[in-house]
């Protein structure tokens, strides 16, 4: 990313990204909300509870080569969180990685994986939000180097990598394979930690394929399913670590796993723990996961 000055800078600031403005009109279901809330990680990255913080009030800070991003308060208190959003403020924030204020959200918040959500999954995500208790708690600002501090230098860079998420049936597979893909690829993100990242930031063509750069220093296995298959998991024995965090071998899922499953996969469906064990586990299943940006490096 080339250093951006002048009227480059002023140019920049004034390109749009992202679609027209969304219209989440429907009505909200919370329970179905809190519970996407739980598959899309929003409770685990957005509390911090290795320091025993309030539910959603912002998370631990994610230390990477790229500076430090610290998760946000995300309850409904009007300063500090996100009480002065409207649902389309949370539409676009999901589907498209924008601010409120048309600024870019850096790729440490895996809005690529979110950008399949329905209108419907919005407004319940939404109506769930808005019974979590309001924390009046500031968070730290994300540390970021320069150039990677100047957000606007992230929209060319967007522009020329973000695809159209797809979120269709794939004809001939189960209802439960489908519903597999449709968490791993999105909700789930599964692919932001055990994909690898190109020199920006972009993920590595080589999806699921492991990452040895995590934040802290920490790595994340391939999950790949000859991997899978040669490491002894089964189905079963993969819906299980979801639920439990142990693993064929007797031993607990460790790093960011153990979050995962405690505030994420561990109060999922049985059904779609299963789904999520089928999908990784089928050889002919091609991961998606660079449905958006894809490819960069």
């Amino acid at each position: 990313m080339g250093v951006v000055t002048g009227g480059g800078y002023a140019g920049l600031r004034a390109w749009p990204i992202g679609e027209d403005a969304p219209r989440i009109t429907l009505d909200g279901d919370v329970r179905r909300g809190a519970y996407l809330a739980r598959a899309a990680g929003c409770v685990a990255c957005h509390t911090d509870t290795a320091a025993d913080g309030p539910a959603l009030a912002g998370g631990a800070p994610l230390d990477t080569p790229f500076g430090s991003f610290v998760p946000p308060n995300i309850t409904p208190d009007f300063e500090h969180g996100i009480g002065s959003w409207t649902p389309d403020d949370l539409a676009r924030a999901l589907r498209e990685g924008v601010s409120p204020e048309g600024e870019p959200y850096y790729p440490a918040f895996p809005f690529e994986f979110y950008a399949g959500f329905s209108d419907q999954d919005i407004a319940d995500l939404w109506a769930a939000l808005a019974t979590v208790p309001a924390v009046a708690e500031t968070r730290a600002e994300s540390s970021v180097g320069f150039p990677f501090s100047i957000r606007s230098g992230l929209k060319p860079w967007r522009a020329s990598a973000m695809r159209e998420a797809e979120s269709r049936p794939v004809l001939g597979r189960s209802d439960e394979w489908n519903r597999g893909r449709e968490l791993v690829e999105g909700a789930a993100h599964c692919g932001a930690c055990h994909t690898g990242r190109g020199l920006l930031g972009g993920l590595d063509a080589e999806s699921f394929g492991g990452n040895d750069d995590l934040p802290g220093g920490s790595a994340a296995p391939s999950i790949r399913a000859a991997d899978l298959t040669e490491g002894g998991w089964t189905a079963s024995a993969l819906a299980y670590a979801l639920e439990t965090g142990i693993t064929p071998s007797g031993d607990v899922l460790g790093g960011s796993m153990t979050e995962v499953v405690e505030q994420g996969s561990s109060f999922l469906d049985e059904s779609d723990r299963r789904a999520i064990a089928t999908y990784l586990l089928d050889p002919e299943t091609k991961p998606s996961s660079l449905n958006a940006l894809a490819q960069l490096r």
